[in-house]
């Protein structure tokens, strides 16, 4: 078995398997999409795969676990969320017994609780590759704010703190490239996008992307956690959603990092590049 910071750096054997955790969100879907392009054999773990994975079933963990070389890692719905570090310590030492020699942790820029998982990883005694990823730009688009942003009022608390979004696609080239390829292990990926935005310029952004008026309406943060409580979201998502406003866009993330360049040697995606993109395919129009 490897150290954590094993000078080796092997590649996995070419008929490794690799177990993708949150196989149906927005990160783990496009990993494993494009691991097995490149021909890699892919195991999803979700609650809806033939052979499930539930973070709040532990009898469910061994099976996925078999067999397997390494492994994406994604806590859902956040790793701040309170028992998080315990499921990541129970599901790193399972990895340990199973024989598995790399993981790649999915984690969040500036949540103590979140580098608390880093480090439970990172002490596991196999290779592993962290993936500290900023607010993702998919969030107007696949998560909670894409309804708003059809109705063209992006309804979130009055916070004029700069976020780097990052964009899933960087995201998952970058952990696709830590399962499968040597030279990340003992890595700590800081990634974001090239620049910082407010939510009143992703509005403006996404408008200017859409030929649509777009407008950030800032709500005071208890109003936006009642109406968020009151559309029937998840107690756990309400928490996060709670939590990432209150705390974590207090300023500690405003700057741009290179962890994009530094993994895969080219530019993080734009923003603007996004906009372009969903709304080519439709996804933000206004239906008739």
């Amino acid at each position: 078995m490897t150290t954590p910071h094993d000078t080796t750096n092997r590649k996995p054997d070419d008929g490794a398997t690799v177990l993708v955790l949150g196989a149906t969100g927005k990160t783990g879907r496009r990993i494993a999409e494009r691991l097995e392009a490149a021909g890699t054999r892919v195991r999803r773990g979700s609650r809806a795969t033939a052979r499930p994975f539930d973070w709040h079933d532990e009898a469910t963990w061994d099976a996925c676990l078999a067999g397997v070389q390494a492994a994406y890692i994604s806590y859902a719905p956040d790793l701040a969320l309170p028992g998080a570090t315990d499921a990541i310590a129970s599901l790193v030492d399972k990895a340990g017994r199973h024989g598995l020699e790399r993981l790649v942790l999915l984690s969040g820029r500036g949540e103590d609780e979140a580098q608390a998982c880093e480090r439970i990883v990172q002490r596991s005694g196999l290779q592993w590759t962290i993936v500290r990823a900023s607010w993702f730009n998919q969030n107007f688009s696949e998560g909670a704010f894409a309804a708003m942003v059809q109705a063209g009022r992006i309804t979130l608390p009055d916070v004029t703190t700069p976020e780097p979004f990052v964009d899933a696609d960087d995201i998952a080239d970058v952990a696709a490239a830590a399962l499968t390829q040597p030279g990340h292990a003992g890595e700590v990926y800081e990634l974001t996008g090239p620049r910082l935005l407010t939510l009143a310029e992703v509005a403006a952004e996404i408008g200017a992307a859409t030929g649509r008026r777009i407008q950030h309406a800032p709500v005071p943060h208890a109003d936006f956690v009642q109406g968020i409580t009151r559309s029937g979201a998840p107690k756990d998502v309400v928490w996060m959603l709670d939590y990432l406003f209150a705390t974590v866009l207090d300023g500690r993330n405003a700057q741009v990092c290179d962890g994009v360049t530094r993994a895969l040697g080219r530019p993080a995606k734009d923003f603007s590049v996004f906009a372009r993109e969903v709304a080519a395919g439709g996804l933000w129009r206004v239906a008739a």
